[in-house]
């Protein structure tokens, strides 16, 4: 059964101007300045430079008001093609589409890529059409890391559906002995045991590398578990023996494909939106300037809508043209100022952001580092957490100590034995310290750290030492161990 109701609803929306403002806010300054060239170039009401007059409000002010509120003489309004909040309906179409619909490709660089690299060198062995294939197939079945993480019995049923090759495991593993002979050693490998043997065969024999290629082949687990004593009982060498096998190991590369990936990477270079020095004992914060472009009004568009208020006699092309001109300035008039409302909010937010740390910004130490989340920052300059957060996600400062992405200046707050509150950070850098400071030998357990920690007034539970180290990237203590 039908039903029909009625229903009251209060609901916030987003005007398009602060739809556009929030991603203006968001860009850093690279993004920033090709987001005004391409506004310039889309815009010809908008030009770059400074302005030949002192002032648009107060040279064309008047015109462009009397302009868009008269009637032409015929059905057109003029005030029904600029939307209630001023923004041309030609800026407003990208809105209608959620961030997941944007187009989010990035462009490769040109070269040679890993699994080409590899495929060109197999021009340099003599095979069979069937062995060259069965080879390409193995290489393109390489992971950047230059690991084959399939088995052999799944590639021979590939090969045989998807390129209509009927081959046998026997072949399948001869050619992989062939990719095993590809550089950089250790490409091909089917685990992180069989990928070091590759290249310590490679090699020029001696004692050490002897030993450490009977340890990886027959003690394999208890070398990755660092079971010292045990691989010293098996094979009966002294404690200086396996230090020396061990050395040789390490020497080895554990992921052969990361050397080429890491080699024909992009350089991305980061230019610093804002500037943070020490002047006389005091902090001064800078704005990049090329976060401050010099943008200004056409005068030709002004002066064209001057004209046709001017003219008696408007033609159905004058009026056409007018309304195109009234749209385009609009827009013009609504970036710069759109613009200027960015540079104060970035501003804005980055001085909090500098005083709240202000400690850290005059001493450099990261131990003074304050607990700051996104709305301490928000409530003192009366600002939505979102809009700090897009200032804070996507911009870099540069300080005396280095460039450094401002959102890592947020950190959440823990009570020290004072009842402090003290950052997240300031413990993980603490931690950091006393493990580098341990004896290798004898390695710190988290149960050990955490005592220290308290020690040193810090109340923090084992599983939270754990969560810390493992935010760090640090092994176990068992894995820190050395001879």
């Amino acid at each position: 059964m039908l039903k029909q109701h009625l229903q009251y609803k209060l609901s916030q929306k987003l005007s398009p101007q602060q739809i556009q403002l929030m991603k203006l806010i968001q860009l850093p300054t690279q993004a920033f300045e090709e987001k005004i060239k391409q506004e310039i170039e889309e815009n010809p009401a908008l030009e770059s430079g400074k302005d030949d007059q002192d002032n648009f409000n107060e040279t064309t002010q008047d015109d462009y008001e009397d302009a868009g509120t008269e009637t032409i003489e015929t059905e057109i309004n003029i005030d029904e093609y600029l939307s209630d909040d001023e923004m041309p309906s030609y800026k407003l179409q990208s809105n209608n589409y959620s961030s997941d619909d944007e187009d989010k490709h990035i462009p490769y660089a040109a070269g040679t890529s890993f699994n080409q690299h590899l495929k060109n060198q197999l021009n340099t062995f003599r095979l069979s059409d069937q062995e060259r294939q069965i080879a390409e197939f193995l290489v393109g079945s390489i992971d950047e890391s230059g690991y084959i993480r399939r088995e052999m019995i799944d590639i021979v049923d590939d090969l045989a559906f998807t390129a209509n090759i009927y081959t046998d495991e026997a072949e399948v593993e001869k050619m992989l002995h062939v990719v095993h002979q590809l550089d950089p050693a250790g490409v091909g490998a089917r685990s992180l045991e069989e990928c070091l043997l590759i290249q310590l065969e490679r090699k020029s024999e001696n004692e050490h590398r002897t030993l450490a290629k009977i340890i990886l082949s027959t003690a394999f687990d208890h070398f990755v578990k660092k079971h010292y004593k045990k691989l010293l009982q098996k094979f009966d060498i002294s404690e200086e023996q396996l230090k020396e096998a061990i050395q040789e190991i390490e020497k080895l590369n554990p992921k052969p494909g990361g050397s080429y990936a890491s080699s024909s990477k992009i350089v991305e270079q980061i230019v610093p939106d804002f500037s943070i020095r020490i002047i006389e004992g005091k902090l001064e914060l800078t704005l990049n300037s090329r976060n401050a472009p010099e943008l200004h009004v056409s005068n030709e568009y002004n002066n064209m809508l001057k004209g046709y208020k001017e003219s008696k006699d408007k033609s159905k092309s004058q009026k056409d043209a007018i309304l195109f001109i009234k749209q385009k300035l609009d827009a013009a008039k609504w970036f710069i100022d759109a613009i200027k409302q960015r540079q104060q909010t970035l501003l804005l937010t980055m001085n909090a952001i500098m005083h709240h740390q202000e400690e850290y910004f005059l001493t450099g130490d990261e131990r003074k580092l304050k607990p700051m989340i996104l709305k301490d920052i928000a409530d003192k300059i009366n600002m939505d957490v979102s809009t700090i957060s897009r200032v804070a996600n996507s911009k870099y400062v540069d300080t005396p100590y280095g460039t450094k992405l401002i959102k890592d200046f947020f950190s959440e707050s823990m009570k020290n034995e004072q009842g402090e509150d003290v950052s997240t950070r300031e413990i993980k850098k603490i931690l950091q310290t006393v493990i580098e400071e341990e004896s290798k030998k004898k390695p710190l357990t988290d149960d050990k750290l955490s005592g220290m920690l308290k020690e040193k007034g810090y109340l923090i539970a084992r599983r939270t030492v754990a969560k810390y180290r493992e935010q760090l990237g640090i092994p176990v203590a068992r894995l820190r161990k050395e001879i």
